[in-house]
């Protein structure tokens, strides 16, 4: 019989206690102890088990835990005798930035004081230490939710030496989920106010801290060293291309196979890799997502989990609004290819928009692209790589993202489909109006608009669009070219007898073509000489059932008509 399958304990306490599913993730310790840096960001996905190893280093090494050696018996760690001596030894300050999410500057620094205010209460021994003068009894005190900037940015640091002196040895800092709050503060626009109270906040903590003997911090991304990590150059930085602790979060290939077993489901195994495998870390591949096995193995059903289990809204938000671009890569990716580009896994929040390629770095920190090949080039000195989307898992995130960008009840999204299909031209054109009115602007970063980019913008987010509500019934391909007013779009049936569609899309230029019904009629006579028909003629479609469909595009008016 398997054992009890935990869905979301993050403490490893609770876990070890009442003796429910766990992979042995212990070696972590050794090696992390071993390695002897200084300050460790280890930046992973969501949900690969930061918030529980991290808990587990807090069992292991903190002075709260100490003679607390049941809960690693049985694991890796517990038969070196040397860590069985080393278990409960330090004094620790763990804290977790997973809450920060407010909407506002002011409600995300008010979160971090509340966790700071806290962390004081739950050390409010140490005031009756005998080290503790009334100077350093007035500061404890002053650490409460109504706490001045200042004193905030300095509490961590305080009350490292205050634990030090308590102790008599320095202490240990584990701070969880460092960037949710920064992701938020980019999202909902408050991101550089943010970045300077976290910068000497982090710099009084990790950099200028004489009182601290190790610290790790974990997240998703691996923000900027200008943004928040000035000057830390003590600071040790794990990416997902990294090879240290490449086999620490995350299940291995073996793990989930092993796991399978134990629960007695083996005949599982060629369908969860299927949905659930594709992670790399390092030089590690076949890694999976715990939530998602987890998951799995209570539930028994194979369905997205990892992908549905928090919000996407900055990756929507920057595919969204991203430029023509990156649409037609994200297509691209959506129709099973691969993006070959340089990386900077740096992330720069306040130029996700602007810097080519930093949307790609966050999306590969996330999870939701990985690196299928990677090449060096000894001219440059400058690897480039090879990135697909991860797995089924997460191509069903990006459909269900894109369908969302369409869901509204003011989008007719669907009616204009059905209208295509249908060949009604009139209710297509109604519709289409009344998409491209809404999504326009949408599609557009909302801070500079452009009257230039926003039709490319649209169309390319369409084409998305196509690919979601009609991949399934029609191979959609596109041919581009660089520049304003030709994108072509091909739709050849799956169903023997169902219509093949050519899209032909142009903005309007008062410099050639006179109305709108002008430019239609030069975007129909552009599909005819260019002979987009014969590619579909040769896989065997008859003429007679491929239409022709030209969109003409002015600002946010658009005009369709078809070949009569």
């Amino acid at each position: 019989m398997g054992k009890t399958v935990s869905i979301g304990a993050q403490s490893f306490e609770f876990i070890r206690k009442n003796e429910c599913f766990f992979v042995d993730k212990s070696d972590f310790i050794r090696e992390w102890w071993e390695n002897a840096d200084a300050v460790t960001l280890i930046a992973r996905p969501r949900r690969f088990g930061k918030t529980l190893n991290l808990d587990m280093l807090n069992c292991f090494f903190s002075r709260a835990y100490e003679g607390r050696g049941e809960l690693f018996e049985g694991l890796s760690i517990w038969e070196n005798e040397k860590y069985r001596e080393l278990q409960g030894t330090y004094p620790v300050i763990a804290l977790s930035f997973a809450n920060i999410k407010g909407a506002t500057f002011e409600a995300a620094k008010q979160g971090i004081k509340y966790v700071l205010a806290k962390l004081y209460e739950l050390h409010g021994y140490i005031l009756a230490g005998e080290n503790m003068g009334e100077r350093e009894q007035y500061f404890f005190n002053s650490v409460t939710p109504d706490m001045s900037d200042s004193v905030a940015e300095l509490a961590l640091q305080y009350l490292a030496d205050y634990m030090s002196r308590y102790y008599g040895q320095k202490v240990l800092i584990f701070l969880d989920e460092y960037d949710t709050p920064l992701q938020e503060a980019y999202v909902y626009g408050y991101w550089k106010e943010l970045v300077g109270f976290i910068r000497r906040m982090f710099n009084s903590a990790f950099k200028t801290n004489p009182y601290m003997e190790r610290a790790v911090l974990t997240g998703i991304t691996r923000v900027s060293k200008e943004s928040i990590f000035s000057d830390l150059n003590n600071l040790t930085v794990v990416t997902t291309t990294s090879e240290k602790y490449c086999t620490q979060f995350g299940f291995t290939e073996e793990e989930v196979f092993q796991a399978l077993d134990l629960m007695g489901m083996p005949e599982c195994k060629k369908d969860v890799k299927e949905w659930y495998d594709g992670f790399t870390f390092g030089s590690q591949r076949d890694v999976y997502n715990p939530w998602s096995i987890t998951n799995f193995l209570e539930e028994k059903e194979l369905k997205p989990y990892w992908a549905n289990s928090s919000s996407n809204s900055l990756v929507s938000l920057l595919i969204r609004q991203g430029n023509a671009e990156t649409k037609m890569i994200v297509e691209d990716l959506m129709k099973g290819g691969c993006l070959k580009t340089e990386l900077d896994e740096e992330v720069i929040f306040d130029q996700l928009l602007k810097k080519k390629g930093a949307v790609w770095s966050l999306l590969l920190a996330s999870g939701y692209l990985k690196v299928a090949e990677r090449e060096f080039s000894m001219e440059t000195g400058i690897f480039t790589y090879c990135m697909e989307l991860t797995n089924r898992e997460v191509y069903m995130m990006f459909r269900t993202m894109i369908q969302g960008w369409f869901s509204d009840e003011d989008v007719p999204y669907n009616n204009f489909i059905k209208a295509l299909l249908l060949g009604d031209v009139k209710a297509m054109n109604r519709y289409m109006n009344q998409v491209a009115f809404v999504t326009f602007r949408y599609f557009d970063t909302g801070r500079k608009p452009s009257s230039n980019t926003e039709p490319e913008r649209f169309y390319h987010g369409f084409v998305l669009g196509l690919i979601v509500e009609l991949g399934r019934d029609y191979r959609i391909t596109s041919n581009r070219e660089s520049g304003f007013g030709r994108y072509d779009v091909m739709m050849e049936p799956y169903q023997k007898d169902a219509p093949a569609f050519v899209l032909e899309f142009k903005v309007h230029d008062p410099e050639d073509e006179e109305t709108l019904k002008d430019t239609v009629q030069e975007a129909l006579r552009q599909i005819r000489e260019k002979g987009y028909d014969s590619e579909l003629e040769a896989r065997g479609i008859p003429k007679e059932r491929i239409r022709h469909y030209g969109f003409a595009f002015e600002g946010k008016q658009v005009l369709i008509g078809a070949r009569s």
